[in-house]
């Protein structure tokens, strides 16, 4: 009976990790180089680290948790992917992964947003927390690592279908209509937000679904 337990337990946790993709799943494209910043478009805050991740530095004179304009998006539109990648905060980090943005002068207006948040051990996230679709819905449960250490999300978008994989979990299963956001445009930019705080990412990956 115990080898049965422990054997239900190592396929439910399988399961949960099998839900993001492997690394050579087929169609999957990277979307930086690990060199430069090509295909993105940004102001130059943000800058390819030699590990290859991409991070913000904060221009001179930003403070951390305010909302400044120099977002890093994506040269081409998309409309159905899957999205993933990897992040890093350090405490009390802030950002978020956009999607969908058809104003990059109005990202939070024209696209939606999973948070990335420092809410490590919270116990009941809301939208406005790590995993949670901001002005939308919170996560199913906090899956977010202490600061310092790496997460995944895999994103899943098509149609109006929104799909969040954290770090093994799937915490977000809804569509832009439950979430009050039916005026949510079809196509448009992907996005990582400046808040002036240090994040970096890497392994950001996307396969186009048709």
């Amino acid at each position: 009976m115990k080898n049965l337990a422990l054997l239900c337990l190592l396929l439910l946790s399988t399961s949960a990790l099998a839900q993001h993709p492997a690394a050579d799943d087929a169609g999957f494209v990277p979307l930086f180089n690990g060199k430069d910043l090509t295909g993105w478009k940004t102001t130059g805050n943000w800058l390819v680290e030699p590990d290859g991740s991409v991070s913000l530095h904060p221009r001179e004179g930003e403070t951390g948790w305010k909302r400044f304009d120099a977002y890093i998006a994506t040269e081409k539109l998309y409309g159905d992917f899957v999205l993933d990648l990897e992040f890093k905060i350090n405490a009390k980090g802030n950002s978020g992964v956009f999607m969908r943005v058809a104003d990059m002068k109005e990202p939070v207006k024209t696209g939606f947003e999973v948070q990335i948040l420092d809410t490590y051990g919270l116990a009941k996230p809301g939208h406005h927390d790590c995993g949670g679709i901001v002005h939308g819905t919170g996560p199913s449960k906090n899956m977010v690592k202490p600061a310092g250490e790496w997460n995944r999300y895999t994103i899943t978008v098509q149609g109006r279908s929104v799909k969040v994989v954290f770090n093994g979990e799937q915490v977000i299963d809804t569509t832009l209509e439950a979430m009050n956001m039916a005026d949510r445009p079809n196509l448009g930019h992907i996005a990582f937000q400046d808040e002036a705080l240090r994040v970096w990412y890497r392994n950001v990956r996307i396969k186009e679904l048709k």
